[in-house]
């Protein structure tokens, strides 16, 4: 027998991760839909895991775990009879660091004005760029870390934060800074991008401005971040425009990750496939051609249900990515366009109006959303290794429910099932007294 930090038995249902065994990664029948989308996730009646210094040190059925590890000798034990336990959730696309307030841009959407009408008169990412200027470091970090507070509450143990709203470098820095301290004082881990690509300021030409990220900006972040993101899209940067960003960021040690093909398909995806970013986002308007390029070269397409169902536009499709034996990440794509800091709430999008089981949603927002954050390349530190599961020596990052299954996480859309959530091991979060500073 083993003494452990934590053991957590007896669950009714345990998420371990992906199912295995199958012929592309869990989705039986590479290049044709699942036949069975409950069958993605391996799951454990009457289970439980052992953490030990961080890690997972045993998963299985209960009888065996606790036969190692002992509840009664483990510094904290929980008995989740009757609950579903499940692997953090991983949020790999958010935009989590900003100032200033844009909910009457949303009156304005439902007045029948287009996001790029809003643009063109001063409002969107440009607005928030002038509030974010103005902001101090210690304000940026104050919301920052409510808006981290929101989204552990609803299960996100490691969420992905891009800086963008400075768009200069002296605002760029400081918000990876803000970035890097709220990582230190949060129980989430944080992983910061570099994103000043985001949108061009006004006066500035996108091709002066780009040579400015490039000779500016990227010498003077890129030890602050951990990927280089970019907005490649009609009207902000180009294909090519894109890739020297991408390049020079590459350059710097930054991995690239690219929004792409979400107004327009403009090309942003193959790009990413030459590039082997770790993740293309958004792809609204992707096909079967640019699902099949990110499969061959291992990105992953993250989609980001929030922005549409913001904008009032039509989804992404799930199942041309599943199809071509790719994974599908699902995030929040949290930002002051889409103010939604929880996972869950994306994860019923998925189901609802892209036709995902709960399983594959889940199985999105966990062990894809590690891959779309490069949990599987050691090169990439940021990220550990295991994200986004619970098996032997994965991050000790999990949450019980107050439900018996996965399913209830997008099933009970509007409010947050989470009970508790545990980092490396330690309480992080509980429904009746908040996060754990």
């Amino acid at each position: 027998m083993t003494d452990a930090d934590l053991v957590v038995h007896g669950a009714a249902e345990l998420v371990v991760g992906p199912a295995t065994g199958t012929t592309d990664g869990g989705h039986p029948g590479a290049h044709e839909p699942p036949t069975e989308p409950d069958a993605v996730l391996e799951r454990l009646e009457d289970g439980a895991v052992a953490v030990t210094d961080g890690h997972v040190v045993a998963v299985g059925p209960t009888d065996e775990v606790v036969r190692e590890y002992p509840p009664e000798s483990a510094n904290r034990a929980v008995d989740a009879a009757g609950r579903a336990v499940l692997p953090g959730f991983v949020d790999s696309h958010t935009h989590a660091v900003f100032a200033g307030d844009r909910s009457d841009e949303f009156a304005a959407k439902l007045r029948g004005k287009s996001y790029q009408e809003i643009l063109a008169e001063g409002g969107g990412i440009l607005r928030t760029v002038q509030a974010t200027r103005k902001a101090s470091a210690d304000d940026l970090l104050e919301r920052l870390l409510g808006h981290l507070d929101e989204a552990l509450a609803g299960g996100a143990t490691t969420v992905e934060v891009k800086s963008g709203y400075g768009l200069e470098t002296d605002t760029e820095r400081r918000l990876l800074e803000v970035i890097r301290r709220a990582d230190d004082r949060h129980p989430v881990t944080v992983v910061p991008t570099f994103m000043g690509a985001h949108a061009v300021p006004d006066g500035e030409s996108t091709d002066t401005y780009v040579d400015r990220v490039i000779e500016e900006q990227l010498p003077a972040v890129a030890d602050l971040a951990a990927f280089c993101d970019v907005f490649c899209e009609k009207d902000v940067f180009s294909v090519d425009q894109s890739r020297r960003v991408l390049e020079a960021g590459r350059e710097h040690g930054l991995v690239p990750k690219v929004h792409a093909e979400e107004f327009a398909r403009l090309g942003g995806s193959r790009l990413a496939a030459d590039l082997e970013a770790v993740s293309a986002d958004h792809l609204l308007q992707a096909t079967a051609d640019d699902a099949a390029a990110l499969a061959e070269a291992g990105v992953t397409p993250t989609l980001l249900p929030g922005t549409p169902f913001a904008l009032g536009t039509e989804y992404a499709d799930p199942r041309q990515f599943l199809a071509a034996g790719g994974e599908v990440a699902l995030a929040t794509d949290f930002n002051p366009n889409c103010y939604a800091p929880q996972l869950p709430f994306a994860a019923t999008l998925a189901c609802v109006e892209m036709g995902l089981s709960p399983a594959e949603a889940i199985r999105a927002s966990t062990y894809a959303g590690g891959l779309a954050l490069g949990a599987d390349r050691p090169s990439i530190a940021a990220v550990p290794a295991g994200i986004g599961t619970l098996r032997d020596g994965a991050p000790g990052d999990l949450l019980v429910l107050e439900a018996p299954s996965h399913a209830h996480v997008p099933y009970r859309f509007g409010t947050s099932v989470v009970d508790s959530a545990f980092i490396g091991g330690e309480l992080a979060f509980t429904a009746g007294s908040g996060v754990s500073r």
